[in-house]
């Protein structure tokens, strides 16, 4: 597999930071453990077409002012792969974040970390129905051992409660999310050789553009967004972080290891945000935590070591 490598980053600890693929991706799984939690307290308060394009649009003016050199300078290639940066706008920003916010208002927070640990086989499903690629024999146990330290987490330690568990339709709305962002992993590999700046500024550009018009039809059906401290406090938020640098670090993660070896790390998620129960809602730290966030390591590690890739 050809993986792209982005322009050679600024000296100092950005240039450190820019070569760790591990702590990006466990970066990457903070912020977006943040984002279900805050997504699940909001739902019913900010209008998701319009958060969701608004979103992007504030990624895209943050970046523009360090994109725009390269910007310039990418142009050639942006033009030349214009289908392609097309679709992963589309299946990366617009339909895999306007439809997992839709959604959280039909789930719970529970059920959509279930799904989010399906989050590694959509991208190993579409790397091999794609490019032929296969998970290794350790990737595939790697992914099952941290999928069992999800389970435990999540289920508090009994694993028969996955049997009382009942999905709705906000459940399929996510799943369907995570399809999407698998098809956008498994891509990313196959982007022009851009600079990150460049190809960030410009999907989410596309994305917000693409969501526009269902912004203002949520508008129109009454769905206005109120600018209250919550919306202001949670833009805030997805603006910095599960936006302009979880996906900053997660493409360049990827273009660092690829696709397979860095999906694993979807099973951060849960534990991050089980963590953040225990610390910032006071929940009791119990030893199903202690074996789950053991597995969960266990298996990404196990997952995400050197020469995965099976062609």
């Amino acid at each position: 597999m050809t993986i792209a490598s982005p322009a050679s980053p600024a000296a100092g600890p950005a240039s450190w930071l820019n070569n760790q693929p591990y702590l990006l991706l466990s970066l990457t799984s903070l912020f977006w453990a943040g984002n279900i939690v805050i997504a699940r307290h909001v739902g019913a308060h900010v209008p998701p077409l319009t958060i969701t394009t608004i979103r992007w649009f504030g990624v895209f003016l943050i970046l523009l002012p360090f994109a725009w050199p390269h910007l310039k300078r990418d142009w050639p290639a942006l033009r030349r792969s214009l289908p392609l940066m097309l679709f992963l706008s589309l299946v990366g920003f617009a339909f895999n974040n306007a439809i997992s916010y839709w959604a959280m208002q039909y789930t719970e927070a529970l059920n959509a970390l279930l799904i989010q640990s399906a989050g590694p086989l959509f991208v190993a499903l579409w790397s091999l129905v794609l490019f032929g690629v296969r998970l290794t024999g350790a990737q595939l146990g790697g992914i099952a051992i941290s999928l069992l330290g999800v389970l435990i987490i999540i289920l508090r330690g009994d694993l028969a409660a996955l049997a009382s568990i009942s999905f709705n339709r906000g459940d399929i709305m996510f799943a369907s999310s995570l399809v999407a962002f698998g098809l956008y992993s498994a891509l990313i590999p196959r982007r022009p050789k851009i600079h990150q700046l460049s190809f960030l500024s410009f999907t989410t550009c596309c994305g917000a553009t693409m969501l526009l018009p269902t912004a203002i039809w949520e508008a129109a059906s009454g769905r206005v967004l109120q600018f209250d401290a919550i919306t202001l406090a949670t833009l805030g938020y997805i603006l910095i972080f599960p936006s302009t640098l979880a996906y900053l670090f997660f493409n360049r993660g990827v273009a660092l290891i690829g696709p397979n070896r860095a999906a694993p790390f979807f099973h951060l998620v849960p534990v991050f945000g089980s963590a953040m129960a225990i610390l910032l809602l006071g929940e009791k730290l119990q030893p199903f935590h202690l074996i789950g966030y053991a597995l969960v390591l266990a298996g990404v590690v196990l997952a995400s070591r050197r020469g995965s890739a099976v062609t």
